[in-house]
């Protein structure tokens, strides 16, 4: 794991406890962190399960989440601008039952960073259409659900 890695994980961990408790209650943990990508696992365990033995989908949501969010916040802060970030719309297709340890990835970084460029220079909010795909790679290689949440930035540093 890189040091870039776990700088994410403790972020994580510290946003989900100060600031949404559930991400913390469902324990993500960063697998992998580039400028191009984020992959983030949440394990299948009781405190993620449904009453079937798959994971709830409310747990996936979340862990898509996270891996939107987290991807676009360095880029956020190395602006050094007040830039708001919320997800404008979510689309979740689940194609198959989770039944093992759920990893999320998505390979939008660089259109984040660019995305993160827009806002600061214009002021305006601006969006990006973020593809997430999960999968449980320990017992197959197939996507189990696909997520397309649209981030909206906006820098508020001069508002």
């Amino acid at each position: 794991m890189t040091s870039r890695s776990v700088k994410t994980n403790r972020l994580i961990r510290q946003f989900g406890i100060l600031k949404v408790p559930l991400i913390w209650y469902c324990r993500p943990k960063v697998i992998e962190h580039t400028d191009e990508k984020i992959e983030i696992k949440i394990a299948l365990k009781r405190r993620t399960r449904n009453h079937l033995g798959s994971m709830y989908f409310g747990v996936l949501a979340v862990g898509a989440d996270i891996t939107g969010g987290f991807l676009a916040m360095d880029p956020i802060k190395e602006s050094g601008r007040n830039i708001t970030l919320i997800f404008k719309d979510f689309k979740a297709d689940f194609l198959k039952r989770p039944e093992g340890d759920v990893h999320f990835i998505c390979n939008d970084g660089i259109a984040v960073r660019d995305l993160v460029k827009k806002a600061t220079d214009s002021g305006e909010r601006h969006n990006y259409k973020l593809n997430i795909e999960a999968s449980v790679p320990s017992l197959s290689t197939d996507i189990v659900a696909k997520f397309e949440l649209t981030l909206s930035l906006k820098d508020k540093t001069n508002n």
